[in-house]
């Protein structure tokens, strides 16, 4: 299995490695005989060679991926984003610095774009090919269960949803048939009865095991057989009872563990790569558009209702603590502002209000809270103080997404689920697409966010409100 991983790894790194080179050589046909020539100050083949040495040593840094029996669209396209984002960077240094060609030209960018393509098309095709084989009857794996708690049904379900994961369950046994595995799983028998159908199946390579603690000999067992037999032995823990969501394992010296899930945002180099974006997204901002947004605003606003341009309200941040969130003032002033959440056609809300919120301008100070260290600008939005003490005793697990800093604008937000939440379905929806945020934090998932932010305020958001 380790081989025929490392197979599909080295092959695909050599195949994109030469498909860089080529894709080069092509761009610079396209453009033969036009002013692009000019940007090239080497030997044609000298920069492929550099190129192609740059794109290997990047590509080697990360898993193809290609080869896992479950792998989806969205992660082979993060991958290919970051292998040409490094690429590029390493690339545009080595040859600005040899002074082989000119990497600030429209010239080396529409190259890197159209490799990015190339590339994102090449693993694509590649992942299709591999599941037809798999679909075809080939490059399949047979497994066996032992234990029929509710992890190994569920692990079944996992195993044999997708045709082409290439997974073939023979079956599985316990100390007496389960009524809830299918008929397609067959009952085998007792678990002291499975060595001797491994010795007769030998082309089973894979075995999960669920057995309870008191059953530890026949465990020990089954995991000596394996370990002796080439046959790779997973032990899938009976936590279903208590545990609902997914868990990792961790360890502490020696001494492994249970976590409920991985939080990216608790690495030290991603809470950097998240400030630092943050810090200069927030500046660029302040210092060029906000100005313009700010004496539009606040011009219209002081002629269209009385009483401050800008409105301040506590909320709770990361680790629960309290900070002051600023928004351009919407409302005409009111008492309750804090406690109650706005709502369609609320008479609080002006017209001028109505297109502030609509065109989310009403959020941009808070660009101010993430330059500060408040807030981020991707992250679950902050809530009133009131919210957050009647929602975490109604809603299981909400006080999770005070583990980051609130943002801007968050993943539940370009999901649906902004504006008011009329039933207490639409906080659970929103609590859930917060935690999935912060189990799933990437940088592009960020960008991603943003990009979907922005087109929506140009359409217009109908639950803005």
């Amino acid at each position: 299995m380790q081989s025929y991983n490392k197979l599909v790894e080295v092959t695909v790194i050599a195949l994109e490695t030469l498909l860089c080179g080529a894709a080069f050589e092509l761009f610079c046909l396209l453009l033969d005989d036009t002013h692009w020539e000019k940007v090239l100050n080497a030997p044609k083949l000298q920069i492929v060679l550099t190129l192609m040495l740059c794109y290997l040593l990047c590509s080697a840094q990360r898993s193809v991926m290609l080869y896992r029996r479950k792998v989806y669209a969205y992660q082979i396209v993060t991958v290919v984003c970051w292998n040409i984002c490094s690429y590029a960077v390493l690339s545009g240094v080595i040859l600005a610095a040899g002074q082989y060609m000119d990497v600030w030209s429209y010239f080396f960018a529409g190259y890197i774009v159209f490799l990015f393509v190339c590339m994102l098309v090449f693993r694509l095709g590649f992942r299709c090919f591999i599941k037809r084989v798999r679909i075809g009857g080939k490059d399949r794996r047979e497994v066996l269960l032992v234990g029929s708690t509710e992890n190994n049904l569920q692990l079944y379900y996992e195993l044999t949803s997708e045709t082409w994961a290439g997974y073939d369950v023979a079956g599985y046994f316990d100390n007496e048939p389960n009524p809830d595995f299918p008929e397609e799983c067959s009952y085998l028998g007792k678990p002291q009865e499975a060595i001797a159908f491994l010795k007769a199946h030998e082309r089973i390579r894979d075995l999960f095991c669920c057995l309870q603690p008191a059953e530890k000999e026949v465990i020990l067992q089954l995991i000596n057989y394996c370990e002796n037999h080439l046959v790779h032995f997973y032990s899938v823990p009976d936590v279903h009872n208590y545990f609902q969501n997914q868990m990792y394992l961790e360890r502490i010296g020696m001494v492994p563990y249970l976590t409920l899930r991985r939080e990216p945002l608790s690495r030290l180099g991603n809470q950097v790569l998240k400030r630092s974006f943050d810090i200069v997204f927030s500046f660029l901002f302040l210092c060029t558009l906000f100005p313009f947004i700010w004496l539009v605003v606040g011009t219209v606003t002081k002629c269209t209702m009385p009483g401050p341009v800008f409105f301040r309200q506590k909320r709770n941040g990361l680790g629960d603590k309290e900070f002051y969130c600023y928004k351009f003032r919407s409302m005409r002033l009111n008492a309750d502002a804090d406690v109650v959440q706005a709502t369609e056609n609320d008479p609080r809300v002006t017209r001028w209000g109505h297109f502030l919120r609509r065109s989310s301008l009403d959020e941009t100070p808070q660009f101010l809270n993430v330059l500060r260290g408040d807030m981020s600008i991707v992250g679950p939005r902050p809530h009133m103080l009131k919210h957050t003490e009647e929602y975490s005793k109604l809603i299981n697990k909400y006080m999770v997404r005070h583990y980051v800093k609130p943002g801007i604008t968050g993943w539940s937000q370009v999901s649906g689920f902004r504006g008011e939440t009329k039933a207490l379905d639409d906080m659970e929806n929103r609590i859930r697409n917060d935690i999935w945020y912060i189990e799933h934090w990437s940088f592009m998932l960020d960008l991603y966010i943003i990009y979907k932010t922005v087109a929506n305020a140009l359409r217009g958001e109908k639950n803005a409100y």
